[in-house]
């Protein structure tokens, strides 16, 4: 017999307001969690994007949190403001089933009415940088929470919040439940979650590979940069009608590509950090209703997208690493949906995204990607041509620094692929403040 949201302890209240919309069973994550949530105890969860998380701290939360409780009982801190809307958009109708009210504040938009919103809500949900400029203006106090949820923060360390996150912390009376949700739980994370959790339960979800198998995957051979317009517009063309996210390196390549496909007869919308959050939204909100097939988007800007019919991902812009493949191509094939994953490669990315794609699994269908030159075997780097970084054993030692400061410098030539992760405090033109 399957378990049921009921099993795991959620009111009935909050179980009918999820079956109107069509939820009747909880995803593995909620399995794992839900229940610790309710006994109070301080939770750290390893678990990807998509896989339900929001739910997972959501619904206890919301059972939890007394509609008479002075507010806010319940804080949740989350990188970015899409993020915090989406979170806002899924927790919303089942915190009205208990009388409860969400509020959201994020940068990039008036301050005034999320100062009367958040001052009244049971729950707020709200990103750092605004969130600190809200209690130095002196608009809210954060003596009541008895919850902390921090969601994806190993991405608020990427982005630089985590000065702004210890200061928020120390605001919270330690006696508090933590709930700490990251991708990952090693190195700066683990040391942030063992800070500010007390004899946490810990969780790794990993979704078993079967549950991926929803999830096709392509990877399509490049001959230039310029060339990859082609091939998108083709596999856009191929399956017009079909909801696409596109994923790009840059905002400047975002807009870039947007242009050059309605050059060729394709209507294309823009999502990256420039953009004002009027923008995005609208962007997103013609993205989710269908007006538009197709949104491109940056990795920072698409990390709060959860359309459930994506069905195409594309990688126009290799990934950064394997992390960021995951997080990409885990926008589609939700929900027990079908999904494609297609990932354009050039000639000098080859050899570091063959070696991404056997990390995941995948290099069998990496071998096999469609436009490769006959006897162009993976391990084969292309001859050096002053851009690529390629050498052959007959240049010198000083001939091989030359081409691997070359490529530190230029990406390997112009190469959009898998490199390391490098810290920063927040990705260029984004302030930590959103």
């Amino acid at each position: 017999m399957s378990t049921t949201f009921a099993d795991l302890g959620v009111s009935p209240a909050v179980a009918r307001a999820l079956t109107k919309r069509g939820i009747e069973s909880p995803f593995p994550i909620q399995k794992l969690v839900i229940e610790d949530v309710f006994d109070g105890e301080d939770v750290l969860v390893q678990s990807p994007t998509g896989s339900g998380k929001t739910l997972a701290f959501g619904l206890p939360l919301v059972d939890r949190v007394a509609a008479d409780s002075r507010r806010p009982a319940a804080l949740i801190l989350a990188p970015t403001r899409e993020l915090a809307r989406q979170i806002v958009d899924e927790l919303d109708a089942i915190a009205r089933a208990r009388a409860l009210k969400v509020a959201v504040v994020y940068g990039g938009v008036g301050i005034q009415p999320q100062i009367r919103g958040a001052s009244k809500a049971h729950i707020l949900v709200a990103t750092p940088g605004r969130l600190e400029d809200l209690l130095e203006r002196r608009a809210l106090t954060l003596n009541h929470v008895r919850t902390l949820v921090l969601d994806e923060a190993d991405r608020m360390l990427d982005m630089g919040f985590k000065p702004a996150v210890d200061r928020i912390v120390r605001l919270i009376p330690k006696d508090r439940q933590t709930l700490f949700f990251s991708a990952t739980l090693e190195g700066a994370a683990g040391k942030l979650a063992a800070t500010y959790t007390h004899n946490p339960r810990s969780h790794v979800h990993t979704p078993k590979r079967e549950l991926d198998a929803a999830i096709a995957h392509r990877f399509v051979q490049a001959e230039s940069q310029a060339a990859k317009v082609d091939l998108l517009v083709g596999e856009l063309k191929r399956d017009r009608g079909s909801r696409t996210l596109v994923f790009v390196r840059t905002k400047r390549g975002a807009d870039r590509l947007v242009k050059k496909l309605k050059t060729k007869g394709v209507h294309a919308l823009a999502m990256h950090g420039d953009k004002t959050q009027s923008q995005r939204q609208k962007a997103l909100a013609r993205f989710d209703r269908g007006d538009i097939d197709v949104l491109v988007a940056t990795d920072v800007a698409a990390r709060g997208i959860d359309v459930p019919d994506i069905s195409h991902v594309i990688n126009f812009d290799a990934p950064e690493d394997a992390d960021a493949y995951t997080h990409r191509i885990g926008r589609t094939g939700r929900a027990g949906r079908s999904g494609l994953g297609i990932s354009f490669v050039l000639g000098d990315q080859a050899h570091e995204m063959r070696r991404m794609a056997a990390d995941l699994g995948l290099a069998g269908e990496f071998d096999r990607r469609e436009g490769k030159q006959h006897g162009s075997g993976p391990q084969q780097r292309p001859a050096g041509n002053g851009r690529d970084g390629g050498r052959s054993h007959r240049q010198g030692q000083k001939g091989a620094r030359q081409g691997a400061n070359h490529k530190r410098h230029q990406g390997g030539g112009g190469s959009t692929g898998p490199k390391r992760r490098r810290r920063r405090r927040s990705p260029a033109g984004q302030s930590p403040r959103d």
